[in-house]
């Protein structure tokens, strides 16, 4: 059963690969044919996809299970901060 999840996950993420160096080759097809034919729609719709390709690549490096692992203990921190200063103006009353 392992085996088959590890299959999966291997070929999502060999198919999300190839999406994104597909995207990151139209947009360089894009640029440079539109530097060339000296369209500029198309140098500007070039530009946006190779950006967008980068930006992609670092979203999905990104390891998301951590960030929302530190996003939810600092959470807790303040909840907990914000208890301890009701307490305190409670006890000064």
């Amino acid at each position: 059963m392992d085996k088959d999840k590890e299959k999966q996950e291997v070929s999502v993420i060999g198919r999300l690969f190839s999406i994104e160096a597909l995207l990151l080759l139209m947009g360089l097809a894009s640029l440079i044919l539109g530097t060339v034919s000296g369209k500029v729609i198309q140098i500007f719709w070039g530009v946006m996809i190779v950006s967008g390709a980068i930006v992609l690549h670092f979203v999905r490096k990104k390891d998301w299970k951590k960030h929302w692992e530190e996003q939810e203990a600092m959470k807790l921190l303040y909840e907990q901060r914000l208890k301890e200063k009701k307490e305190r103006e409670n006890a000064d009353k």
